[in-house]
């Protein structure tokens, strides 16, 4: 703790004359009061900057709602697009298939009755 000095006036014997303190006390008191008025404006002010925080908050919140929504709809549908995409390339791979075989049937035919394509 640091060391502290203290200065006494010999003008002043522990109380102050009547017309000082009434002078002092208005001066603190008025002071005191726009103190007062300032912190309460402030304090208005603040809690009118939370409301408006708390409804942007809200609108926020709710656009989140949605886009989370917006966001479980299009896994849902680029899930079923997967799945039509495999069943197609599957289709497609058989179809392939049954037209080599068929292709591979008729050049064997053609080869045993002798014919060269």
């Amino acid at each position: 703790m640091a060391p502290t000095i203290a200065v006494y006036s010999s003008d002043f014997n522990g109380k102050f004359s009547d017309k000082r303190k009434n002078n002092v006390g208005n001066d603190d008191v008025e002071m005191m009061r726009k103190r007062n008025e300032e912190l309460e404006r402030e304090l208005k002010e603040s809690l009118i900057r939370e409301e408006k925080m708390k409804v942007q908050l809200e609108r926020v919140l709710e656009r989140v709602r949605v886009a989370e929504e917006a966001e479980e709809r299009l896994c849902l549908e680029l899930g079923e697009l997967e799945v039509e995409a495999v069943e197609n390339a599957l289709e497609y791979n058989a179809r392939i298939t049954a037209l080599m075989d068929q292709l591979s049937r008729a050049h064997m035919l053609l080869q045993s009755a002798s014919i060269s394509p």
